[in-house]
């Protein structure tokens, strides 16, 4: 399956400057798609899509930050730059703090703005592989019997197989069929690896 184009979001209330951005990523070879404020964007939400954010600061409506905010409540994979003339350090620092990918102050050398991009885009690459591969997990472990999860919630935790006999008022042998067959389906050959999935689906969290 060939991956998807990356997409460049550029969220901006200056439509001029939306337009000139557009132009130059254009022209450098970029895909791109235009929004006159974060309401636009989050009608829209692209959080599936390769590529990242080009995020005006100060915006009617839903700010740069507020936009920051919300994205991180959700399953977001786009990187986000800030690009604004309304910046100081200050911002900057709650930008990054927030998890930005970069802080830029406009009007931006073309160099940079490739820079920035294309590490964002490198950025985004690996997040959505990271997601995928924890969808991946999610889909193995739903795939488990009512028993077979309880098996494995238990061994991940360290509980032996006599014990977990005891818990579940069966035998040593049922639980070992259970757990043969969670491990198979999870296509795992160790402890160590179905404990992996377990912290990687955060199943160890109290």
């Amino acid at each position: 399956m060939t991956s998807p184009s990356p997409v460049i979001h550029i969220i901006d209330d200056d439509g001029s400057f939306r337009t000139s951005m557009r132009r130059l990523l254009a022209a450098l070879g970029y895909q791109t798609a235009i929004y006159e404020s974060g309401s636009a964007f989050l009608e829209n939400l692209p959080i599936d899509d390769a590529g990242c954010i080009l995020l005006d600061l100060q915006m009617a409506g839903v700010g740069g930050f507020e936009l920051q905010e919300r994205l991180g409540l959700s399953d977001n994979t786009l990187p986000i730059i800030f690009l604004t003339a309304h910046g100081d350090i200050k911002a900057s620092v709650q930008a990054m703090r927030s998890g930005a990918e970069d802080f830029l102050a406009k009007p931006v050398t073309k160099q940079a703005l490739i820079e920035c991009v294309e590490r964002a885009l490198i950025r985004n690459l690996e997040r959505r592989q990271h997601r995928d591969r924890l969808r991946a997990m999610r889909t193995l472990v739903t795939s488990l019997t009512p028993r077979e999860a309880e098996v494995f919630a238990m061994v991940v935790r360290g509980r032996l197989n006599k014990q977990i006999a005891h818990d579940l008022g069966t035998t040593i042998r049922t639980v070992k069929a259970h757990r043969q067959a969670g491990m198979d389906k999870l296509g795992v050959k160790s402890l160590a690896q179905a404990v992996s999935i377990a912290e990687r689906l955060g199943m160890l969290t109290d």
